[in-house]
């Protein structure tokens, strides 16, 4: 590429990696990792969001070929424990068997087709509630009632149809391609780049999810970069970096990078260390900020000394050895085609589906991931917020409800402005939102469109 090519401009002030020099601490080379791409600069058409054909293709090419993840190991930890995942108008149990493997079944009797479970659980066997017929956990055919008149059916020939499974990180994915490529094939590099953050030694702290009145790549969209905080989030931008966010592209992954600690560049006036802290702890201009710089200390400094001392209980003497970007900033990786963990200290996880089969509404998934000291908790049960009910009603979320509530009062109309422009499609930024169009030019290859 050349200094000229798109995909290498970036906002003015300094870059994230020369904010990375300034670190008090030394920085893992993960951060140092860059990979731009420009990806073209055309619109991407809007009846992706609106049109029922562009939700039946996702149906047939997507969700029934793409990994995609389906709980964390703890939400099963033994043998007989299992959890449903929907997708669309598909179901899917997830299991521990006795044996203590991980297998996935499709959730429907080979009887009449019933549902076989329709909420979380354990048990000993999988029985049908309408007829009896019941399977081992192992997936194997156990019982049929009055089995003297199904003398047509071979018991080898009638075990549950099984998805395949694989894990990374905590995370249980199913693909319900039999040929598809091996898990560990299809994530690539990001498994080398989360070894230093461990998520699998995490377990789920919370766990909210939210009905949103719009399509689950709208929602997504929100959460992809960080240009939109300039008019979605401006108490933030004192403390935020927005517009010198990161974008890096690889294969199946991508990741934005947003400073914390740091004034926005679009502000037109000096942002002063102090006035940094006051915003990064949320106080009022007549209140005393709790937290002093010493001279040739920046805010940036003493806000990641203070989380180590925060995670110290938790983690130890690890907590040393990390630098302060991993602290401070938002560090969101999008695994295609719905799931964005964070990487470092931040415990966000996030997961955007379609509410069942219907394509202008979504469920929009915020997991909490912390690291805990000698036994593994048991992970938080699910609170659900319905379509009325916002962010900030989940208390466990703290102030970063007020934030979801900012994104959220976009997205519907976001949703209705895409069906009421005259314009067919919507203009992307060629870097900031680089991570957008990567996921839409992806998503045009699954669907062969």
């Amino acid at each position: 590429m050349t200094a000229t090519d798109p995909g290498l401009r970036r906002s003015p002030g300094i870059s994230y990696q020369e904010l990375l020099d300034t670190d008090s601490h030394p920085v893992p080379e993960v951060l140092r990792l860059e990979s731009p791409k420009y990806l073209g600069s055309a619109d991407v058409n809007s009846e992706r969001f609106y049109k029922r054909e562009w939700h039946e293709l996702e149906k047939e090419r997507l969700w029934s070929r793409v990994w995609q993840m389906a709980c964390r190991e703890e939400h099963i930890p033994n043998p007989g424990d299992y959890i449903v995942y929907d997708i669309c108008n598909k179901s899917y149990i997830v299991m521990r068997t006795s044996t203590g493997h991980i297998k996935s079944y499709v959730n429907a009797c080979l009887h009449r087709g019933r549902q076989l479970k329709h909420f979380d659980g354990r048990c000993s066997e999988i029985r049908c509630a309408f007829h009896g017929f019941a399977w081992t956990n192992e997936g194997n055919l156990k019982e049929i009632p009055a089995g003297w008149d199904f003398e047509h059916v071979n018991p080898n020939e009638f075990n549950l149809p099984e998805v395949k499974v694989g894990t990374w990180a905590g995370f249980v994915f199913i693909n319900p391609d039999a040929k598809a490529e091996s898990l560990e094939s299809f994530l690539g590099e990001i498994i080398n780049q989360f070894e230093r953050w461990d998520l699998g030694n995490r377990y789920v702290a919370a766990h909210v999810a939210k009905k949103l009145k719009c399509n689950w790549k709208i929602a997504q969209e929100a959460f992809s970069e960080a240009y939109h905080v300039n008019a979605t989030h401006p108490q933030i931008l004192k403390y935020l970096g927005d517009t010198n966010s990161q974008v890096d592209i690889w294969d199946n992954f991508s990741r934005v990078i947003t400073p914390g600690g740091t004034p926005s560049p679009l502000l037109k006036y000096t942002v002063h260390e102090i006035d940094i802290m006051r915003a990064m702890l949320d106080t009022r201009v007549d209140e005393e900020v709790a937290m002093q710089i010493p001279e040739g200390k920046t805010a940036r400094e003493m806000g990641a000394a203070a989380a180590r001392e925060r995670w110290r209980p938790l983690a130890g003497d690890m907590v040393d050895e990390w630098s302060d970007a991993e602290y401070l900033d938002a560090i969101d990786y999008t695994v295609f085609p719905n799931l964005h963990p964070w990487g470092a200290f931040n415990r966000i996880v996030y997961r955007f589906r379609p509410l069942g089969d219907n394509h202008k509404e979504s469920l929009m998934e915020c997991f909490f991931l912390s690291p805990f000291n000698g036994e593994r908790p048991a992970p938080a049960a699910m609170q659900v917020l319905d379509f009325h009910e916002p962010w900030s009603s989940a208390e466990v979320l703290a102030s970063l409800g007020k934030v979801f509530d900012q994104d959220v009062y976009n997205m519907e109309r976001v949703q209705i402005g895409c069906e009421t422009s005259v314009k067919p499609g919507v203009t992307l930024a060629n870097y900031q939102e680089s991570k957008i169009r990567w996921f839409h030019m992806l998503l045009d290859q699954w669907l062969g469109v």
